[in-house]
């Protein structure tokens, strides 16, 4: 049976001695992550818990993050992780949601186990024997939370098969196997943190944590711990921009792989250039699909824009509101079939039916174009295209066109509503000086027809996004919306 316990089992016989995780100061030997994250599960079983239940999980990224998840699924217990920058309300939420029965955090909260002496003499107190519960592979391993940007979050249900056949094509893919070494950069509370993060340890890799995103932190990690392959977002590599001078010794990389976004194609290029020689990927998947394309570095440059092709074992289709196939170079909305999919989203059959259909093809609402090649580009959320008059917009035609300026470091695109267009089209941008939004206008209207040109521009210092780095264009219209009011 699959269980994302079962690489910790496995390298700590193979390879006992070799550092599974490095926290700054602090390392785990596989032998040691073996060790500590049986105590765990037998601290929990030893207070009351039982294969089944949920257990929420509030920390950051550290050392602890890969023996409490090996913990949990040897004890059986369920792992729903929680953003520790949710508020108490947020967070009592999901608790109470999935009817968590423990919780364990870092902070300073009225917890089950909380990461100071109390944690570690529960510990030091439990036996080191593993209690190797039995779990069926398809059971659920994780609840992970949707961001919650359209409503109160959901509670994605995630497999131990799902998870390790992705510890295993990752490894595979962006070399996370044996005797390699990564950065979890991404926070772990998130599913592809997670997934890039765990892999490295599940794979028989090391993992460095980095505790939270600094560019310039995440540069000397590299040099330091001699990482190879790196995940990152677009957000990263805006911000890794003004340090990349050549003080920094990254011999050592020779993969990156990128995910929440494609990459604007300045900034892909960019990538290029400054990572002379590194194997780049762009990914596109999410929480309840898992990775479902991946653009490899054969054709980073001539595809740029595209995520590529499906993923390994992973189907995909095409559609339009009728669920038709639409011909190579119509949007359509994109369908995915493959061994990672979600369970289904917890206490809600409503919203699993409503995205996933009864030949088990799922979608997570993306509206695609596939060229006449099969590589296919994310054109926008089906929720955020804009019809204005009448006609279909897609921010993301506007968002590249707008970050082609030399001053735009970033943009994002809403429909605002107007009461002669039904909606108009309004960008949010950043930028690396002062720019006059008739300079930008003038620069769009090269470059795009009249009715996607936006109405208005709004000049901001940082745009608002979750845990995935994914821009909240809810909380960008609801801004807007309050300002005018």
């Amino acid at each position: 049976m699959l269980s994302i316990a079962g690489g910790v089992r496995e390298f700590a016989r193979a390879t006992p001695k070799t550092v599974a995780v490095i926290d700054g100061e602090r390392q785990l030997t596989y032998a040691e992550l073996d060790d500590r994250s049986s105590r765990l599960a037998q601290a929990l079983l030893g207070r009351g818990l039982t294969p089944g239940d949920r257990v929420g999980v509030l920390l950051g990224n550290r050392m602890e993050y890969p023996e409490i998840a090996a913990g949990l699924a040897k004890a059986g217990l369920v792992m729903v992780p929680l953003n520790p920058r949710l508020t108490m309300p947020e967070i009592e939420f999901i608790l109470d949601h999935s009817q968590a029965r423990a919780w364990i955090a870092d902070g300073d909260y009225s917890c089950t186990l909380r990461l100071d002496d109390t944690y570690e003499k529960a510990l030091a107190e439990a036996s080191s024997h593993d209690p190797r519960i039995a779990v069926d592979e398809r059971e659920t391993f994780c609840v992970a939370y949707t961001s919650g940007t359209t409503g109160d979050p959901k509670g994605v249900q995630i497999s131990h098969r799902s998870r390790v056949l992705t510890f295993y094509a990752s490894a595979l893919e962006w070399g996370l196997g044996p005797g390699r070494r990564t950065i979890a950069v991404a926070p772990m509370y998130h599913g592809a943190g997670f997934a890039f993060g765990y892999t490295a340890v599940f794979c028989g890799g090391t993992v460095s944590m980095l505790r939270s995103f600094d560019p310039a932190a995440l540069l000397e990690m590299i040099a330091r711990d001699r990482a190879q392959s790196v995940f990152l977002v677009p957000t990263h590599a805006q911000l890794l921009r003004p340090l990349m001078d050549g003080s920094h010794d990254l011999s050592s990389l020779d993969t990156l792989f990128f995910n929440a976004a494609a990459l604007p194609k300045p900034l892909k290029e960019w990538v290029l250039d400054a990572f002379a020689g590194v194997g780049v990927h762009e990914l596109y998947g999410s929480t309840e699909a898992g990775v479902v394309t991946n653009l490899r570095p054969a054709h980073a440059r001539s595809k740029a824009g595209s995520v590529g092709h499906p993923w390994f074992a992973t189907e995909v289709r095409v559609v339009d509101d009728e669920g038709q196939p639409v011909p190579a170079g119509t949007p359509g909305e994109l369908f995915s079939r493959s061994p990672y999919l979600m369970n289904g989203y917890l206490h809600n059959e409503a919203a699993t039916a409503a995205c996933t259909t009864q030949d088990g093809f799922l979608t997570s609402g993306d509206v695609v174009v596939v060229d006449d090649e099969g590589f296919i580009s994310i054109v926008d959320r089906k929720k955020d295209v804009i019809i204005t008059g009448g006609v279909n917009v897609y921010p993301r035609d506007v968002e590249e066109a707008l970050v082609t300026h030399p001053l735009v470091r970033e943009a994002a695109v809403v429909g605002v509503p107007d009461e002669r267009w039904g909606e108009s089209v309004t960008a949010f941008v950043v930028c690396h000086d002062s720019l006059t939004t008739e300079a930008l206008d003038a620069h769009v209207r090269e470059r795009l027809a009249g009715y996607k040109t936006p109405k208005s521009y709004q000049v901001v210092e940082a745009l608002p996004r979750n845990a995935a780095g994914k821009v909240l264009k809810r909380q960008l219209r609801d801004e807007l919306t309050q300002r005018e009011m």
